[in-house]
């Protein structure tokens, strides 16, 4: 923190898009323009290798586990992968490049921000979970607060915004309250909803 360089970690063949250190501070997550995620030690060995976007790797971030590495790419896609460099779960639905990734403190749901105009949250599995939208130009940079709550986004429209994100059971709760007159006069469909009790 004086200023002086430690290390340097060489090996990509593009620019260097993005970075992010584990938790732990023990390794380096890069993604680049030659269409890689790595990681690296801190002294500059390279441990693993992440392939399979067909674009830009624009964005990186690790669990706050430490466990899984999740990449945001130009190809429109996320990808969740463990630190051996297998991939884990593919997430399909922005229609422009991935810009910014953030998983969630607790490490259940994941943030993307998109040339679309839009912010995503998704489950692990690649699940969408919910949908942010109201920025005029692409969503560049998301971030999630500590206690989960907040969704933060900046923009090329020369904004910031936040968002509130509600928990699976909020969610829930809100769609059974939309339903209950429904369900009020189609009793037949209580029994496929089970969760509205």
């Amino acid at each position: 923190m004086s200023g002086n360089q430690i290390a340097e970690f060489r090996g990509h063949q593009g620019w260097v898009w993005s970075v992010c250190i584990s938790p732990d501070g023990r390794t380096l997550a890069t993604g680049s323009y030659d269409r890689t995620a790595r990681l690296w030690d801190l002294s500059g060995k390279q441990i693993a290798e992440f392939t399979g976007h067909q674009g830009v790797v624009t964005s990186v971030c690790i669990s706050p586990d430490g466990r899984t590495l999740a990449t945001g790419s130009s190809d429109r896609t996320v990808r969740l992968w463990d630190l051996s460099g297998n991939q884990i779960a593919e997430f399909r639905g922005h229609q422009g490049w991935v810009w910014s990734v953030c998983i969630s403190p607790d490490g259940r749901t994941l943030a993307t921000g998109s040339g679309d105009r839009t912010a995503r949250l998704w489950d692990l599995s690649g699940n969408q979970i919910a949908e942010f939208r109201g920025h005029q130009g692409e969503v560049t940079s998301v971030c999630i607060s500590p206690d989960g709550r907040t969704l933060a986004t900046g923009s090329t429209d020369g904004t910031a915004r936040l968002w509130r994100v509600e928990s699976l059971d909020e969610l829930l709760a809100r769609g059974c309250e939309w339903l209950k007159y429904y369900l009020a006069s189609h009793p037949e469909a209580r029994e496929r909803l089970r969760v509205c009790g």
